[in-house]
């Protein structure tokens, strides 16, 4: 009953910026940590951002450290990932998750699954 919308994909030179957003509609009242994937064609889907329903918590992969930024404006029921300095690496679809209960920290758990939004990143 929750769908996740994913936008602000696109086509970007290497060092330039996108901002993604995630809307939640359905139950989004029961959703506490939010978080974005990203999967290339032949690869595994990896973790990329987390963040909890307070935004006080927040977890990143170590390869966007310094570089991406997630956040939450839960008025808007909706979940941003700011992605500065892009690398032709980063190319992949992003992917929008949610979970009802559980830590930032644990990424093998999300429920909910939006589907995706492609970002390209060129050399």
């Amino acid at each position: 009953q929750v769908r996740l919308d994913e936008s602000g994909g696109g086509l970007v030179q290497a060092g330039g910026s996108l901002r993604l957003a995630c809307l939640a509609s359905g139950l989004t009242f029961s959703l506490n940590s939010m978080a974005w994937f990203r999967q290339a064609p032949g690869k595994e889907r990896e973790f990329v951002a987390a963040i909890n329903w307070e935004g006080s918590t927040i977890n990143y992969k170590d390869s966007v450290k310094g570089r991406f930024t997630i956040s939450r404006d839960n008025t808007e029921n909706t979940v941003y990932l700011q992605m500065n300095s892009l690398k032709p690496e980063d190319t992949a679809v992003y992917v929008c998750a949610a979970k009802t209960l559980g830590s930032v920290y644990i990424t093998t758990d999300y429920k909910f699954w939006g589907q995706g939004t492609q970002v390209t990143v060129s050399s």
